[in-house]
């Protein structure tokens, strides 16, 4: 009866020996869950934190770009603008100066003609004949001169616009070649964070560091570009003075 009596307590300090022991694994496996839980809560704050700020640097990045095209389009507006002006200020000079040389040659034909009524009436008049035709020569090319001048004018304002015009498109294809290359580093970036694998998550991170370097590239190719253009020479030749005799208007006095 006793060893019966011990029996049972034996198994009853068993019970509880157990019974305490898968308490304490319980709370052993509570403790490391809870734990798992909040690195795992601090390890998903900490990527949303570092994403955020990711996302951050790269729109004040793209409003930096998108500034730094605005204002190249402005310049290349306001120098057409200027060149226009330039040009337009060139074509009313030469106009005036035009009409300043037909105000000359008729009064001077007009003070040729007073001269008319002398006794060397014969010889005036092969004076005149001989200042009209130079006179007449002289307006010609200069009228030749001022044609040749507009049309050049012409041929530079259609270069400069089409010249604008191609670097325009220019920027707008790096700028596109740009905003290619971001999305598929932002792509890369997204499959690297869901990548579980560690010979994926290898190879991903390659493909990333080489799309940066590539969108690197795109960036200083559409923010880089510059251009340089070389003065134009200017100037000629002293012209022979063709003035008759006695000319009062000649320049070459």
């Amino acid at each position: 009866m006793a060893e019966q009596k011990e029996s049972s307590v034996l198994f009853s300090l068993k019970e509880l020996m157990n019974l305490e022991e898968n308490r304490i694994k319980e709370e052993e496996a509570e403790k490391e869950r809870r734990a798992r839980a909040e690195a795992e809560s601090r390890s998903n704050a900490e990527r949303a934190a570092r994403e955020a700020e990711e996302r951050r640097l790269r729109e004040e990045e793209d409003r930096r770009r998108e500034e730094d095209l605005r204002r190249r389009e402005e310049a290349a507006r306001l120098e057409a603008i200027r060149h226009g002006e330039i040009e337009k200020a060139k074509a009313e000079t030469e106009h005036r100066a035009r009409m300043e040389a037909l105000a000359a040659q008729q009064s001077h034909e007009q003070h040729l003609a007073a001269l008319n009524s002398d006794q060397t009436k014969k010889r005036l008049k092969l004076i005149v004949g001989i200042g009209t035709a130079v006179l007449l020569a002289v307006g010609i090319g200069g009228f030749v001169l001022a044609s040749r001048a507009a049309e050049e004018s012409e041929q530079q304002k259609a270069a400069l616009i089409a010249e604008q015009q191609r670097a325009a498109e220019e920027l707008r294809r790096l700028k596109a070649d740009f905003e290619a290359a971001r999305q598929k580093e932002e792509e890369l970036r997204k499959t690297l964070e869901s990548a579980k694998d560690e010979a994926e998550r290898a190879r991903l991170e390659a493909e990333l560091a080489k799309a940066k370097k590539e969108t690197e590239a795109a960036d200083r190719r559409a923010t880089g570009r510059g251009s340089s253009g070389g003065a134009r020479p200017s100037g000629g030749a002293a012209k022979p003075c063709n003035c008759p005799p006695g000319d009062p208007l000649c320049s070459c006095l």
